[in-house]
């Protein structure tokens, strides 16, 4: 990537007085980077500029962008974050600072599978440059996406090293942030390194499968667009081949039987209007066969990444097995993009519109982990004593959604008992919880949740926390407000009894005279 082609990329997007501040922090890149070289040979200002490109491809503000392209420039070169500040704001100084601690925290990192520092001052420093700005995740997948890429150039112990971190760490993130297309290409790189056998072998074999049925697919694809064009349903359709590393992880579930795995390739019918994503699937079920125990609604429960469509596989009347996947041109989107889709460059938001600093109430069900997250930064800035329980975010693990009686969608982590949903709708929710319905029944307070589960919360405003509610809660949203609930219980308690001690030595002397 040179100077000239971002330029000329950019122009796509931004206005004039916005392409000259992005030409301006690529002159300071360049100058910066001056003279370094990367292990391919190239100079090194290519490296900031592909991952500045990549932002602009995923549809990042003008801000993610100037901070790819000087996201090294702090650490590896004399540029100060002052400097930066004075030239490009602060939210671009903020940006790369975060990145910067981002890359220092994980410096310190020992266990990748739970992605937790050994020291409490690296994940805090690790929260702290996450929580500030989420766009600080984003910046460094497209910086990974491009140092796997590159891979090639390094000596194997450091290829394994980094490609182990990007499937255990990277991808991981990036389904967390819904960005499905990234996670699969950071999850192929890093596969073919750690496995370049078994990487080939699964690739062979793919090629194999998909040359027999790309033909029949065909025909199935023109067969469909015809009845909906019949229909006045406006669709796109295409193919979707699974990923490498994908088809690797389902043969390790069904002992490498890859004849019971029926979406090698699938077809996707996108439409305009979320109806429309039902009325194709009756469609679809009228045309052919449908295997039952494999209809997916994601849309009226997403993933736990926000991940939307319907999923239905049929059996034509030739006993070829076909996938689809229906879904809106939004939800799509959302699928290739995930978090990023939420940054439109174009609109010419101010920083104020930004994720960073929304209502909790305003972000997608699967994003309220960001505010959690933020609430505990906060806290750090604020010199405040937190718990290893607190600084322990899960930004990786499973998801379930969860929904209030009136249809509110709640995002927790797999395992969360009632009282974590009680005070993820609101803490005095949770404070007075004296009971909870699930699905219409009354439901134990230590029993976990399930995906899909509708749980209503039975108030008794007499009711209040206990001690033993410690052991009834799983998330650090909800431990940590149950924490602070005690606590002031027991300043109350403690100004009740001193008031009942003296009240009790009054009455005693006046007894006495």
């Amino acid at each position: 990537m040179q100077k000239s082609e971002l330029i000329d990329h950019a122009k796509s997007y931004y206005d004039m007085h916005q392409i000259l501040e992005l030409e301006l922090a690529i002159n300071l890149a360049i100058t910066a980077h001056a003279g370094q070289k990367r292990a391919s040979g190239e100079p090194y200002i290519t490296h900031p500029l592909t991952v500045a490109d990549t932002l602009m491809n995923w549809g990042m503000d003008l801000d993610s962008v100037i901070a790819g392209v000087l996201h090294d420039t702090v650490e590896d070169t004399n540029v100060t974050l002052d400097k930066i500040e004075s030239l490009f704001g602060h939210d671009v100084a903020q940006l790369v600072d975060g990145v910067t601690k981002f890359a220092k925290a994980r410096s310190g990192m020992q266990d990748l599978s739970n992605y937790l520092p050994k020291t409490k001052d690296n994940l805090s420093k690790l929260l702290i440059a996450v929580g500030q700005d989420i766009r600080v995740i984003i910046i460094k997948l497209a910086d990974r996406l491009h140092n796997l890429s590159t891979l090639q150039h390094l000596p194997h112990d450091k290829q394994v090293k980094i490609a182990r971190e990007s499937l255990e760490v990277f991808g991981p993130i990036a389904d967390r942030l819904g960005m499905g297309q990234i996670r699969m290409q950071i999850e192929e790189l890093a596969f073919s390194y750690l496995d370049p056998a078994e990487f080939k072998r699964l690739k062979i074999i793919m090629k194999k499968r998909l040359g027999k049925s790309t033909r029949k697919l065909g025909q199935i694809r023109v067969d469909v667009e015809a009845v909906l064009k019949k229909q006045n349903i406006k669709a796109e359709i295409n193919g979707r081949v699974k990923g490498i590393y994908s088809l690797h992880k389902k043969l390790v579930k069904t002992d490498g039987n890859i004849d019971g795995i029926y979406d090698l390739m699938a077809l996707r019918v996108i439409v305009d209007k979320k109806e429309d994503c039902y009325l194709v699937l009756g469609i679809l079920h009228s045309m052919y066969k449908p295997m039952i125990n494999r209809i997916k609604d994601y849309i009226a429960t997403p993933k736990s990444n926000g991940y939307q469509s319907l999923h239905t596989t049929v059996i034509t009347p030739n006993k070829q097995i076909v996938e689809f996947q229906i879904r809106t041109h939004e939800m799509h989107d959302y699928d290739e993009r995930g978090l990023a889709a939420s940054f439109h460059y174009h609109d010419q938001k101010s920083s104020k519109d930004y994720i960073k600093k929304r209502k909790s109430s305003e972000l997608p069900a699967n994003m309220r982990w960001i505010t959690q997250l933020q609430e505990v930064v906060e806290k750090l800035q604020n010199g405040e004593q937190i718990s290893k329980d607190q600084l322990n975010i899960d930004l990786f693990g499973k998801r379930i959604f969860v929904h209030s009686p009136k249809g509110d969608i709640y995002d927790l982590p797999e395992g969360a008992l009632p009282l974590d949903f009680a005070y993820l709708v609101h803490s005095d929710i949770g404070q007075h919880a004296n009971g909870f319905r699930v699905n219409g029944k009354i439901h134990p307070f230590d029993k976990p949740l399930q995906n899909g589960d509708v749980v209503e919360v039975i108030i008794n405003k007499l009711s209040q926390p206990k001690q033993a509610w410690k052991n009834l809660v799983t998330t650090t949203h909800a431990r940590s407000k149950l924490q602070a609930q005690l606590k002031q219980l027991g300043l109350i308690g403690m100004i009740t009894n001193a008031a009942s001690i003296i009240r009790h030595k009054a009455y005693q002397r006046n007894k006495h005279k």
